[in-house]
């Protein structure tokens, strides 16, 4: 009952969102979590591709891991890394987003687009708040399948960040956490080539 409003009407349906880092600044990037809602590159302008809706008073959070360009990240450096002209002529850009929809008795989208500024990474602290706690949510996912790519993040650590909640939801998240934390860890999964 306390979600039922918010999924009878809908404010935006077929929502379809890009973001395109720029290889001056990012080298390497995985999306947490929608692994089963990914689109194809070209699905993204197509009318007739379905996608998410969403609902009134909803909110959606895509996490991504990013390696700035110049640090180590999962795989060896490639030959031909190097940031193309276009990339380098804009460096004050960290990333390119696209967000397309349709409103609910539309059958054509609409687009926004945005740059993120570069700026922004580099105020970027550890997250807090609700970005906090939904980080918390997709680093647990990681941990019960074992992803290698946690390094060893643990459930207290994913407790930790989470924080103290008011919320009886959230709180019943921590306690799973706790419970988690109690059990024998996953063996960690190859990371594929």
């Amino acid at each position: 009952s306390d979600e039922m409003q918010s999924t009878l009407f809908t404010i935006a349906k077929d929502v379809k969102i890009q973001v395109e880092f720029n290889p001056a600044h990012i080298s390497q990037y995985r999306l947490i979590g929608y692994e089963n809602r990914a689109l194809r590159e070209e699905d993204f302008n197509n009318d007739r591709i379905d996608a998410g809706d969403i609902g009134a008073g909803h909110q959606v959070t895509a996490i991504y891991e990013i390696v700035p360009a110049g640090s180590a990240g999962w795989t060896s450096p490639r030959r031909y890394d190097d940031p193309l002209p276009a990339a380098a002529a804009r460096s004050g850009e960290l990333a390119f987003v696209k967000l397309r929809y349709k409103l609910p008795d539309g059958a054509t989208s609409r687009l926004i687009e945005r740059p993120v500024p570069a700026t922004l990474m580099a105020r970027a602290g550890q997250p807090t708040g609700d970005f906090a706690f939904a980080t918390a949510v997709a680093a647990f996912g990681q941990a019960l399948r074992g992803d290698p790519l946690l390094n060893g993040y643990s459930f207290r650590q994913i407790g930790q960040l989470a924080g103290r909640q008011d919320d009886f939801w959230r709180q019943e998240f921590i306690r799973l956490v706790g419970v988690a934390q109690g059990m024998r860890p996953p063996e960690p999964q190859p990371i594929p080539d």
